[in-house]
């Protein structure tokens, strides 16, 4: 690890946790989390035995000055902190610019001002086309990130983004929200069971962003070449008998990671696709990357997969 300091944004979540977890069996000698929720933060000191690497801080990332004062002596920003839940975004979309769009563009300056050397931000695959307003500002995001690369100077802080669906059982996903419907005895529902997710491991998406760090030299869009599943599969995997109900607002079909106007900036780099601001178009892929095209993950899989959920 040739990095020794990180602060993790939004860092009590299930992504954050599981970093900052992988951070510290590597050896790290500080890691910073920021968020705001208090209660989050005991639980997770709990969890992790006090262990005197860890600074927890209270704050927001509409808050600059906090972010200034939580990046002192920090090398690496892994910014996970933002609103993520499609039909909340489609109600409050202005709280949503106000911490996914605005408190980027905070990191960003913080960052700079802090000479932090790398900052990591972990984007969607709603960012690719996006219907909804919580694509629109995970988008506006990466241009904010990947702009920052382009005029950082000498001394910027290089930027980077990873760019993934949801992990399979992190909080607010929808493989908690079913068992926790079955274990209260209720029926689950299901949108359209032709609708189409990725399937990514909590283990995956650490070592996508642990391998960005370790390889960045700035600029990069860094998507995981993942397979999907059918969600009519995915509820008959388990539960015996679900119901569907009317789609969300700003819910799509399918999703995907690399669009149409996208797929001539990537190259694969080992199982990762990468786009690098200032690389020729390398015009390496044949067709979008979209989770209906993507290898589809079989009912017997599913099931597997799923007991390793915890």
């Amino acid at each position: 690890m040739t990095h020794t300091s990180y602060l993790i944004t939004g860092g009590t979540g299930s992504f954050g946790q599981a970093f900052a977890r992988h951070l510290l069996d590597a050896g790290a000698e500080r890691v910073a989390i920021l968020s705001r929720d208090e209660a989050k933060q005991a639980a997770m000191r709990e969890a992790f035995a006090h262990d005197g690497r860890l600074r927890f801080m209270v704050g927001d990332v509409r808050d600059r000055d906090r972010l200034y004062r939580a990046m002192q002596e920090v090398e690496v920003v892994v910014h996970a902190a933002a609103l993520k839940r499609v039909e909340v975004a489609e109600v409050d979309a202005d709280e949503c610019v106000k911490t996914n769009v605005v408190g980027t563009m905070n990191v960003i300056e913080a960052a700079t001002d802090a000479q932090v050397q790398k900052v990591v931000l972990l984007s969607t695959d709603k960012a690719c086309a996006p219907l909804n307003a919580y694509g629109a500002s995970k988008l506006l995001a990466e241009k904010q990130m990947l702009a920052a690369q382009a005029k950082r100077g000498r001394t910027g802080p290089r930027c980077a983004v990873t760019r993934y669906g949801n992990v399979a059982g992190s909080r607010g996903s929808v493989i908690p929200v079913w068992r926790e419907a079955l274990r209260r005895g209720e029926r689950i529902f299901v949108t359209d069971p032709e609708m189409t997710r990725y399937w990514m491991r909590m283990d995956e998406a650490v070592q996508l962003v642990a391998w960005t760090i370790a390889t960045m030299e700035g600029g990069e869009l860094v998507v995981p070449d993942l397979p999907a599943y059918r969600l009519g599969d995915l509820a008959g995997a388990m539960a015996r008998t679900w119901h569907c109900s009317a789609p969300r607002p700003g819910e799509k079909k399918h999703e995907a990671m690399i669009g149409p106007e996208e797929m001539h900036l990537f190259r694969r780099v080992g199982t990762y696709f990468v786009a690098r601001a200032g690389d020729p178009p390398p015009d390496e892929l044949d067709e979008p990357h979209s989770s209906d095209r993507a290898r589809r993950l079989s009912f017997v899989e599913l099931k597997t997969l799923l007991q390793e959920v915890g």
